[in-house]
């Protein structure tokens, strides 16, 4: 049985991709107001108990078959005057909603001036509640009914989604839907990235909860308007320095009525926003222009995968990475690999770890698997093809008889001193350093040379795998 890990702990590596934001952009801005009001649990919804998140009673419990007055008047605020005030700031903004359904079909004013600004309605899901402990086929269902009553109160289908109180099931269930341009259920990147679930590539537009105003009603969150400006500014200068160092990212805001849509509060929004606004280069733009910019500049790649590779194709393909020594591509396959190994590094580190852990008397076979560099078996053009390349980048098959002859003379008495070929990964070099190598080489002891000739080993792998993977 083989392990397999399916988290993505890699991304982008140290090399993000350049987003080529619209204008060469520095940073994409993103304001996402989460209409929530109206949807949240409730014994008047159909639900068991009332709402205990993201309200000014920090703590709140649930109270269940109950009616709970001060939270839902809290709420209702967010829906009749929070929201107002957002509208009346953000209004001339490209501004995305995280509309919940339910809760759209309970605002009929509010749902006509976020399509007079022209803003984005995104589908937040069916009701403000937990999904964590939903049956698939419930949350399958939840998502189907959350696109039939999006498109009916707004008159049109949502393009974008966002749980948010999600289960592991989540992701997969809204892309395996076909309908969204961009799922949201992720905090995972700065950048936009895609997913595979099954046949379909997902682009998932990563969301925040870190600049987001939810913060004022958590525990060691925001407690002061100053603070969330300051956080925000702070996020901001850091991309758009690092932008402007050519490795531009996106960032983006989490709003609600109820939380930021308060008179002592909304002032520091309406700071940060002046503040990105003062500087050139940012691009405000909903998480549809994102999510359709991306899709546009950076499609989606397939390939060949290490980890999602069958047994015998693995072992093909990866087996004779370190010189005829499959067996290391056999131990390795039965790793917990996942897409940390689907780069040259990633899977070199897998197939290092078993040569590492292999017997002295293991790892030396490998050694001498390997041949002599500008040996016979060159000559005789029985290389294999790795090799042979190898060999060839150094000039190594191109030897005037005075260096063959040093060459051989060196390999034999290389081989009668420690019994193992001279291994050097001759991509790291020219003909002239390789000379120079074996010839200070050849003096040291038999447990150095072991040593050395085994990092020369892993190296010549991952030059070899670099060969294949990115």
């Amino acid at each position: 049985m083989t392990t397999r890990y399916p988290r993505d702990m890699i991304g982008y590596g140290a090399t993000p991709p350049d987003p080529r934001w619209p204008g060469g952009a520095r940073i994409a801005v993103q304001l996402v107001l989460n209409y929530e009001e109206g949807g949240e649990n409730n014994v008047l919804h159909g639900d068991a108990a009332s709402e205990a998140f993201l309200s000014e009673i920090v703590g709140a419990a649930a109270w269940p078959g109950q009616r709970h007055a001060n939270m839902e008047s809290i709420y209702e605020y967010g829906a009749r005057a929070g929201f107002w005030r957002l509208h009346r700031l953000l209004e001339d903004l490209p501004v995305t909603v995280y509309g919940v359904a339910s809760a759209l079909a309970r605002a009929p004013e509010q749902v006509a001036a976020m399509q007079a600004a022209g803003w984005e309605i995104a589908s937040h899901g069916l009701k403000w509640i937990e999904h964590k402990d939903m049956a698939e086929a419930d949350e399958r269902a939840a998502i189907a009914e959350a696109i039939r009553l999006h498109t009916e109160v707004v008159g049109a289908p949502p393009r974008g989604w966002y749980t948010g109180r999600s289960s592991e099931n989540t992701l997969r269930l809204a892309a395996e839907t076909g309908v969204f341009d961009y799922v949201a259920d992720s905090y995972a990147d700065d950048l936009p990235y895609w997913a595979r679930f099954g046949a379909r590539d997902q682009l998932i537009v990563p969301y925040t909860l870190d600049a987001n105003d939810m913060r004022f009603a958590t525990p060691q969150g925001f407690n002061a308007p100053g603070q969330f400006f300051d956080y925000l500014r702070a996020s901001f200068d850091t991309l758009y320095a690092e932008g402007a160092a050519g490795a531009a990212k996106m960032m983006s805001v989490g709003l609600h009525c109820r939380l930021v849509g308060r008179p002592g509060r909304i002032e520091a929004l309406r700071r940060f926003i002046e503040h990105a606004q003062a500087h050139e280069g940012v691009w405000f733009a909903t998480r549809l222009e994102i999510a359709e910019h991306w899709a546009a500049t950076h499609p989606p790649v397939r390939r060949e995968r290490p980890s999602e590779m069958n047994h015998d194709t693995f072992v093909a393909r990866y087996g004779s990475i370190f010189e005829h020594s499959p067996w290391i591509a056999e131990q390795a396959y039965g790793l917990e690999l996942g897409p940390a190994h689907d780069t040259a590094v990633g899977l070199h580190n897998a197939l290092a770890r078993m040569f590492r852990s292999a017997t002295e008397a293991e790892r030396l076979g490998v050694l001498k698997a390997h041949p002599d560099l500008a040996g016979k078996l060159a000559a005789a053009r029985k290389l294999t093809a790795e090799s042979t390349s190898e060999q060839a980048s150094a000039g190594l098959d191109a030897l005037t008889d005075a260096e063959r002859a040093r060459f051989t003379e060196l390999n034999d008495a290389y081989v009668a001193k420690h019994g193992f070929p001279f291994i050097i990964a001759v991509r790291d070099h020219d003909k002239a350093g390789i000379l120079a190598a074996f010839e200070r080489r050849i003096a040291n002891d038999r447990a150095t040379e072991f040593a050395e000739a085994c990092r020369q080993v892993e190296r010549i792998a991952l030059l070899r795998l670099k060969d294949q993977l990115p």
